[in-house]
């Protein structure tokens, strides 16, 4: 890997890890701090975040589909940071793509979101579909600038939604 690509690649990396703790953080519904603050520092401001209720058995079934979906995303860097794009492909198809979800979850969800909410869950999971298809050609071709650019955006979805709503 050259050295332009590495560095690229440590960028999208780090934004991956702070990513996916700021994700964990917002679907354990755990406030998540500046990264710079030290204990003790943390701001007291209140948490403005649009409060989403889901009915206790549909906010675990929420709350477990997050998990997967950050498993997923952690399993998906390790695979592109050990050059296997076609298994960050499939890994990312069955945690993150539309077949992810459970038959008829996905309609249960979207009864109890609000309209932004669906929007980022549909974009995600579009996001995905075009990640797969990256990934794939990544693997085939060797150029992983675009899988690395849209797991990024991925990502950037998830923490706009979770720094946007909260469940109860």
């Amino acid at each position: 890997m050259s050295p332009t690509h590495r560095k690229a690649w440590l960028r999208s990396a780090l934004a991956a890890l702070l990513g996916g703790a700021a994700a964990l953080a917002a679907a354990q519904d755990m406030p998540m701090h500046h990264p710079m603050a030290g204990p003790g520092t943390a701001s007291a401001k209140p948490d403005t975040r649009i409060l989403v209720k889901f009915p206790p058995r549909l906010r675990r079934a929420v709350l477990a589909t997050m998990r997967m979906h950050l498993q997923g995303v952690s399993e998906v860097q390790q695979a592109m940071t050990a050059g296997r794009y076609g298994d960050a492909a499939r890994i990312a198809s069955m945690t993150l793509g539309m077949s992810a979800m459970a038959d008829g979850q996905m309609q249960q969800e979207a009864r109890y979101m609000p309209a932004g909410m669906r929007q980022m869950g549909s974009t995600l999971h579009m996001q995905a579909g075009e990640f797969v298809l990256a990934a794939q050609d990544a693997e085939a071709t060797g150029d992983t600038r675009k899988p690395q650019v849209l797991f990024g955006r991925m990502l950037q979805t998830c923490v706009a939604c979770h720094a946007s709503y909260r469940l109860r």
